[in-house]
């Protein structure tokens, strides 16, 4: 493929060597195989009877391109300061033991055995050494994925796999191993599921490209990438820096674990990679390290967070030649395949990134951080959740709930640069509320009476109850009803407001602040 020309580039001081394919990669899908043919796992409680089923809770690439913007560098450990990725270090007492501590703290559901965080935790030292012993031997085998539906917010459905407890537990150990070695040759532009990165740190690289003048966007969207990952491929790129067999072999054998849908059905897969286990974050990153090194050497300006890529440029015309372009390396070299449908070549303004969206101040050069359509959507939908106009539990109760959301929601949108979104949010809120305030009092000679026991006048208070047919939300919005039930009453009653909340925090420096699970689609 010839090298695409680009307005400003960056000239590169690396080349990457081309990633050898081993094997060939079948179509995609699966076979359904009866449950007795169903290979088996690790016996954890032998003694004990089933556990009921739980519900649902780069390679060689030079050295690295420095980063066009004041974005997290990379880490500079010396490999041979790292122990080696080997079974033995994947085996070891003390891996083991914390990779269970880190997947006992994300309080995760139970996979298709049934097995418990807390069980596994009752019989700790005994599971642990037992696993040893199989992984170092080889006879340790991946239990089968527990595939769940959940909803996409663009619509459609995100397929995620559960694995067992001790399956999540291998998977995490293998990563503890393996990400101290990549993580320092992923390019500084990748700020998915990494140490000291974030979205935050993703939209603040983009930030600087829109103040340096590159003010439109190739949108790349991949179309069910984690389905999609050639597991051949993938494998052959961690041969090229994992020595041991062992290893490989026991990554391989949890690729290649078969799939329980929600019907029962038990079903084979030939590609893709399960989402939901610790282990796929850091193979995706591995996989798409190669486009961010591509990228990187054409010069390219780009943020990329999992399988999210915006590349800037200056004009649309190099957008749609960039996006062509790198359209094909992926589809060609990559072997995955970009959605048309929802890629495009745009302003920032106009595309949803990780919840936000960009714009620029054409006089001032400022640019703002602002709410995406999908994320105001998403919002507005919980807020009618947590506030049904037949609410029957005393207020203090909704606004307790209401506080819970909102300050999680707010410690993640933080860095909106303007307040509008967050006042009128609060002004939604406040009127919701008001609603229920009002059907809960019933009787309009009992409205009638509290308005003014709150400071409306009683005349005013009559008209608009009694001689206008109003419904409850249409009543919320009254002058009366507004002064009686103000900004006031809710504060004294605890309610959190986001645009004194953000104010607040606005001034403050947040750097890579924690991965939060956001459904992103």
């Amino acid at each position: 493929m010839g090298r695409e020309k680009s307005e400003g580039r960056i000239v590169p001081q690396g080349r990457r060597k081309a990633v050898p394919t081993a094997g060939s990669v079948g179509p995609r899908g699966g076979k359904a195989t009866p449950a007795s043919e169903q290979a088996g796992q690790l016996q954890l409680f032998s003694e004990t009877a089933d556990s009921p089923q739980g519900a649902v809770a780069g390679a060689d690439t030079g050295r690295p391109v420095p980063a066009p913007r004041a974005v997290p560098k990379s880490e500079t450990t010396r490999r041979g300061s790292l122990p080696p990725m080997t079974m033995e270090e994947v085996a070891s007492g003390y891996n083991l033991k914390e990779a269970f501590r880190q997947v006992s703290s994300n309080h995760g559901a139970p996979g298709v055995d049934g097995t418990t965080i807390e069980q596994v935790r009752e019989h700790l030292d005994e599971i642990l050494s037992r696993l040893r012993r199989e992984l170092l031997a080889g006879s340790y085998r991946p239990g089968e994925i527990r595939r769940v539906w959940i909803p996409k917010a663009g619509g459609g459905q995100r397929g995620l796999g559960i694995p067992n407890v001790i399956d999540r537990v291998v998977g995490q150990a293998i990563t503890q191993v393996m990400t101290p070695h990549y993580n320092p040759s992923f390019h500084p532009s990748s700020h998915g599921f990494r140490e000291g990165r974030s979205c935050h740190t993703a939209i603040n690289e983009a930030k600087g490209y829109l103040e340096e003048g590159y003010e439109w966007v190739a949108d790349l969207d991949l179309d069910s990438f984690f389905d999609r990952v050639p597991r051949e491929r993938l494998l052959a790129r961690l041969g090229q820096r994992v020595q041991d067999t062992r290893l490989l072999g026991l990554i391989r054998r949890m690729l290649n674990a078969k799939v329980v849908l929600p019907d029962g059905v038990v079903v084979s897969t030939e590609e893709g990679v399960p989402q939901g286990g610790p282990l796929s974050p850091l193979l995706s990153n591995i996989v798409l390290d190669e486009l961010d090194w591509e990228l990187a050497r054409r010069g390219h300006r780009f943020v990329r967070y999992a399988d999210d890529c915006n590349i800037y440029v200056r004009s649309e015309r190099s957008g749609r030649r960039v996006m062509a372009s790198i359209t094909r390396f992926i589809e060609r070299r990559l072997r995955l395949k970009v959605n048309a449908a929802k890629s495009a070549v745009a302003r920032p303004e106009d595309r949803h990134f990780l919840g936000f969206r960009l714009r620029r101040d054409p006089r001032s050069g400022e640019v703002g951080v602002l709410l995406s359509k999908r994320s105001k959507d998403r919002i507005n939908g919980r807020i009618r959740e947590l506030t049904p106009r037949n609410w029957g539990r005393p207020l203090a109760v909704c606004i307790r709930w209401l506080n819970a959301y909102l300050v999680g929601w707010l410690g993640f949108f933080q860095v909106l640069t303007e307040e509008y979104p967050l006042r009128d949010l609060d002004g939604h809120i406040r009127r919701r509320l008001r609603a229920i305030v009002l059907k809960q009092w019933k009787r309009r000679r009992t409205i009638v009476r509290r308005l003014t026991r709150l400071g409306a006048k009683s005349s005013t208070a009559g008209t608009v109850v009694y001689r206008q047919s109003k419904s409850w939300w249409a009543l919320s919005l009254t002058r009366p009803v507004n002064k009686a039930l103000s900004n006031a009453y809710f504060r004294e009653r605890g309610l959190l407001s986001l645009k004194e909340r953000w104010l607040e925090l606005r001034d403050q420096s947040v750097i890579g602040p924690i991965q939060l699970a956001l459904d992103l689609g």
